[in-house]
């Protein structure tokens, strides 16, 4: 019996070591900043605001607890998630926050509110558009997450590169753009900026990964 309890007592242990490496705020957004794809040190310190110093600790916490990995590129460390199940634990955590906590339904409305009028569309919805031809899907993100990983069909539009290619966007078609997920404000950037050009534009508020799910559901729907 003292060596079962001991054995549970190691294994909770080692549950616990992740649980710690997800306390900071800020290694939480890191981590939702990888799952688009890797990123360097110096491309984190832009994307969180923080020094390339304070950065490189929290990515030490991380590594430690075996949720990312790097490799050398050049005179660049670049830094990716260990695996891809990490993706699924974080899009769990963010729907079981949401669930659960008052704080995150209201803060999402309050974005909500911040964007009213701006239409939004369905997965469904996108899927069967795309589908017939009647929706252009733009995604705007930086290209490097482009690379990584996207909706099929999408064409990598920037957002530096949004405005100057404006005029290279078909007028008699509807236009998605889609970026990081919800809590992502490029996309309704993209949004309004392609609606003050007088074009027909939507958000579409899911990442690639909810796209990835939806699509892997349908095929075991099928079977």
């Amino acid at each position: 019996m003292q060596n079962e309890r001991t054995l549970k007592d190691l294994l909770y242990q080692e549950f616990a070591r992740i649980g710690k490496s997800l306390s900071s705020p800020k290694r939480l957004e890191i981590l939702d900043i990888l799952s688009q794809g890797p990123k360097s040190v110096e491309a984190l310190s832009k994307a969180t605001t923080m020094s390339v110093a304070n950065v490189s600790q929290h990515l030490q916490t991380l590594s430690n607890s075996r949720l990312v990995k790097f490799q050398k590129q050049g005179n660049y460390v670049i830094y990716e998630l260990a695996d891809t199940a990490i993706s699924d634990f974080l899009a769990s955590l963010h729907t079981l926050s949401e669930k659960q906590f008052v704080e995150v339904q209201q803060i999402k409305q309050e974005f909500l509110n911040a964007n009213l009028g701006m239409d939004g569309i369905s997965l469904e919805a996108l899927k069967e558009r795309m589908e017939n031809g009647e929706v252009l899907l733009l995604d705007v993100r930086p290209k490097e997450e482009y690379d990584v990983a996207h909706i099929p069909g999408a064409i990598s539009m920037p957002m530096e590169d949004l405005k100057e290619k404006l005029a290279s966007l078909p007028s008699n078609c509807d236009v998605v753009a889609y970026c990081r997920g919800p809590y992502c404000l490029m996309s309704v950037e993209a949004v309004e900026l392609l609606k003050a050009h007088g074009l027909n534009a939507f958000r579409f508020e899911k990442s690639v990964h909810d796209w990835n799910q939806f699509e892997s559901q349908l095929r075991i729907i099928k079977d």
